[in-house]
């Protein structure tokens, strides 16, 4: 395995979510890390469009807002970018049927083991923590 860390959806999010003081802080700093080279960082195009949507249904923002915090991760180089394949989605319906876990989040995790990645910075524990081989760092413990 490598020392890239995935970061999922709820996490980018909650740097942005207003409604969440105190998690917005923990996560801001966390995004910082990144964009500073001190977290070698990676998301899938998955995390991205879910961002996006996240962004404008649950965050309320603009779609212009939305666009800016999703582009910006496109564009920064200190965030590696990863995509799922057909063979991606065949493993994480074996994953969901066997493991009884969100079909999207077995994607995520087809997705990191296919790019050699074994932690994930969420706060979704229940659902991660059952999965052999992962890592789950949750930032508000």
């Amino acid at each position: 395995m490598n020392d890239r860390v995935f970061f999922d959806t709820n996490i980018i999010c909650y740097a942005f979510d207003l409604k969440e003081p105190t998690k917005r802080e923990i996560c801001k700093k966390l995004v910082k890390q990144v964009m500073k080279g001190e977290i070698a960082a990676t998301v899938s195009n998955q995390v991205l469009g879910e961002i996006f949507n996240a962004s404008i249904k649950k965050l309320g923002l603009t779609t212009d807002k939305a666009k800016i915090i999703v582009q910006t991760i496109i564009d920064s180089e200190k965030w590696h970018k990863v995509d799922y394949t057909h063979s991606t989605v065949n493993n994480a319906v074996e994953k969901f049927e066997q493991l009884k876990i969100p079909f999207w989040d077995s994607v995520i995790v087809e997705t990191m083991k296919e790019n050699g990645i074994s932690e994930i910075i969420t706060e979704n524990e229940r659902d991660f923590d059952m999965i052999p081989g992962i890592k789950v760092r949750n930032p508000f413990k």
